[in-house]
């Protein structure tokens, strides 16, 4: 049998991976697979075999419907040029405070869930505990979907999850859903003395780019619904982040290039969004080939993450509620995998320790009581089960 590790243990193991996005997990999800099998838990897992990448999940307790889900990422974001005061791959203590890369962000929580599953492996658990952990999250959320429809494929359908993103231990009910493309804008080279006869992609871009800004200066003037007035902004915004192109000062700009993203109010029609977007880039598009025919403008979507709508009397809700007694409201306008896991009709809530805060940032951590009460809200569950 093997040693049951402390939830401290485990946060050390899983932060020696270096499972930044743009890397393969295997190592840790391998790592993960033998401590589970070694306490006799059989694990799952959905591969990505381009990436080498791969979620794992896993069951314990009766094989029977409406268990608890306890879900996590793997991936962390980069270290690259931060100034960090110590090894981010592995944790220090100092201060009251656990530092390293993925300690609040989120292999605390991750900790904390395969502490609770090894041990309802040992106690005699009425209700199931499952674990979830995926991958790429930190690029989109996108390695969630698949691994959620293998769950249902594989494991007996639980009714709540709860995924342990950074919440100060808080009941999250609902976040913003979020979409994220990349435009390509195509012009025709000319010299700048005679830009007229050309297609500046840099400024037709910024037709589009200046657009968002008009979108969000008409939504932030609108009233807000009663939905999106409990959001910090109270409404669905627009968002360029980067930007590049052009070959010279006096050259109209070839191609262009930039990403364009949306947080939108878990009620609102996100397809809606999209075609917002889509029928101003036609509009710009048309200008453009009506100099140059060949100029155009190309959209690849990134992503695609479902808001979570908080739910009327939700299970996961009620059950985080009642281990936590916290009864006031709480959102977030940031994306979660909660959207995904209630778009796929489980009841979902966030609720894991740290501050959001502290997320990606150099010298990365979370407080020694926030851990501790990470881990005292696993043994209430674990009562309940």
């Amino acid at each position: 049998m093997t040693e049951r590790l402390s939830p401290l243990e485990l946060m050390t193991r899983l932060i020696s991976f270096p499972t930044v996005s743009r890397d393969s997990n295997l190592p840790l999800v391998d790592w993960v697979e033998d401590y589970l099998a070694g306490h006799g838990i059989t694990a799952h897992r959905f591969y990505n075999e381009e990436q080498g990448k791969a979620a794992i999940f896993a069951h314990v307790g009766p094989e029977t419907e409406g268990g608890v889900v306890l879900s996590g990422h793997t991936d962390v974001v980069p270290v690259d040029g931060q100034p960090w005061a110590s090894d981010p791959w592995t944790v220090t203590e100092r201060d009251g405070k656990y530092f390293g890369r993925g300690t609040c962000d989120m292999k605390g929580f991750d900790a904390l869930a395969l502490w609770a599953l090894v041990e309802a492996r040992y106690r005699d658990i009425d209700r199931p505990l499952q674990i979830a952990l995926s991958f790429d999250e930190e690029v989109g959320c996108t390695g969630a979907p698949p691994m959620i429809e293998r769950i249902l494929q594989t494991l007996p359908r639980a009714s709540a999850v709860i995924v342990g993103e950074p919440s100060m231990m808080e009941a999250v009910t609902g976040h913003k859903g979020g979409q994220g493309f990349m435009v390509d804008v195509w012009g025709h080279e000319v010299h700048s003395s005679i830009a007229y006869r050309g297609v500046s992609a840099i400024m037709e871009a910024a037709k589009i780019i200046d657009w968002a800004n008009q979108v969000n200066a008409e939504e932030a003037a609108k009233t807000p619904s009663e939905m999106a007035a409990v959001f910090d902004p109270p409404y669905t915004s627009v968002h360029v982040g980067t930007i590049e192109g052009g070959t010279a000062a006096n050259i109209t700009a070839k191609h262009c290039r930039f990403d364009l993203g949306f947080r939108a109010v878990p009620t609102d029609d996100q397809a809606a969004w999209r075609k917002r977007m889509m029928d101003k880039i036609a509009e710009v598009e048309a200008g453009m080939k009506a100099v140059h025919p060949d100029a155009r403008i190309d959209v690849a979507a990134r992503f695609d993450v479902p808001g979570l709508k908080p739910e009327d009397q939700g299970e996961a809700e009620a059950l985080v509620r009642a281990i936590t007694g916290d009864n006031a409201t709480h959102v977030v306008s940031y994306g979660t995998e909660a959207g995904q896991f209630q778009h796929r009709g489980y009841s979902s809530v966030v609720c894991g320790p740290g501050n959001i805060a502290q997320a990606h940032q150099p010298d990365e951590f979370i407080t020694v009581e926030q851990f501790n009460q990470g881990h005292g809200f696993m043994e209430r569950l674990l009562e309940r089960l």
